[in-house]
């Protein structure tokens, strides 16, 4: 995580008005003439006096203006979404249906790519809020200390999806993936499976759900299953090498539990190339319920997190703190198990 924890705390200003060009000068001991040549050609700036005022920006919060070459209306709403990814993307229906929502009530959005990876999502709102969005959507609870307190003194509604978090910094919309990971276990354990094995992205979410399938399979008497993590993105050919591995070194699972459905796409495909009967020799489960999903040979069974509801919801708790409401919203849009002819 960035962030210089040998500085005192911004005390921020007395009048509680936001910190300007020259509460960052006083902060990082330069003149307001270093700062702007800073902050507008950092290339001619020496490294260490650049990184002084940049720290400077960190704990004041101050939100430099982009330079444009025209001026955007004053009633213009810009929302930032950040997302993992949109490739093979479980993430596309939330997506789709957030812009869509926030479109149609007359604002417009701008998407970001984190990878993935809490560093990654902290340079892009430190570009972001550079541009002063009206709202912020995050995927997920799990950020850098810098970004969170970045986002406070920001003082933006802001919505984080696809998680229940026990530290959200506003409103929260999502599901439990603990939830999840026990669901799936116990809704297999049902079906009288006993040997499991899993695939799973490298991602925070990923390894909740999978720390959560494993803990509930121990806790009911059984062994850990075997686990095959997985970098991301996720694409089929990543779940064919997932399962090729586990079935290389003498894994002998009756179930295979994916991180997501593309996975599972490629763990079929694996066991179609192997002569694996699905679901008799090896079933399949899956995660996301993309559209492709009920469509495979055999229709792979997975877990429906009712994606575009969660956009829709995201993006009205947005519209209403817009329009001046003092809402915290706080929801739990649950999830489905969906059970399809890739499990018996």
């Amino acid at each position: 995580m960035s962030g210089d924890r040998n500085t005192s705390p911004w005390p921020g200003r007395p009048d509680g008005k936001p910190p300007t060009l020259k509460d960052v000068a006083r902060l990082a001991g330069v003149s307001p003439i270093t700062v702007s040549r800073t902050l507008n050609q950092p290339e001619i700036v020496r490294p260490a006096l650049r990184e002084k005022v940049f720290r400077a920006v960190r704990e004041s919060g101050y939100q430099p203006a982009m330079l444009t070459t025209g001026s955007a209306p004053q009633e213009s709403r810009l929302i930032a979404i950040l997302v993992p990814t949109i490739v093979n993307s479980i993430f596309a229906d939330t997506v789709q249906a957030l812009m869509q929502t926030l479109t149609e009530a007359g604002h417009q959005t701008l998407l970001g790519l984190t990878d993935y990876s809490a560093e990654r999502e902290e340079r892009l709102l430190e570009a972001l809020l550079r541009r002063r969005p009206d709202a912020v959507v995050l995927t997920g609870t799990l950020h850098t200390e810098a970004s969170r307190v970045r986002l406070v003194q920001a003082g933006i509604p802001l919505v984080e999806c696809w998680d229940q978090g026990e530290r959200p910094l506003d409103m929260l919309v999502g599901f439990s993936h603990v939830a999840v990971g026990q669901a799936v276990a116990r809704a297999l354990l049902a079906r009288g499976y006993r040997h499991f094995a899993s695939l799973t992205l490298d991602d925070p979410r990923g390894r909740l759900r999978r720390d959560a399938f494993r803990d509930e399979l121990v806790r009911q008497g059984l062994a850990a299953p075997a686990d095959v993590s997985l970098p991301p993105p996720a694409t089929p050919a990543l779940g064919r090498q997932g399962l090729a591995r586990l079935l290389d070194v003498g894994a002998c699972p009756e179930v295979v539990v994916c991180s997501s459905d593309t996975l599972a796409h490629g763990a079929l495909a694996e066991a179609h190339a192997r002569g694996l009967r699905v679901p008799e020799e090896l079933a399949v489960m899956g995660f996301g319920n993309l559209a492709s999903a009920a469509h495979l040979i055999p229709a792979l069974s997975t877990v429906d997190v009712r994606g575009a509801e969660m956009g829709t919801q995201a993006a009205e708790a947005l519209l209403a703190r817009l329009a001046g409401a003092e809402t915290r919203l706080r929801r739990d849009t649950g999830f489905e198990l969906v059970m399809r002819e890739s499990t018996r």
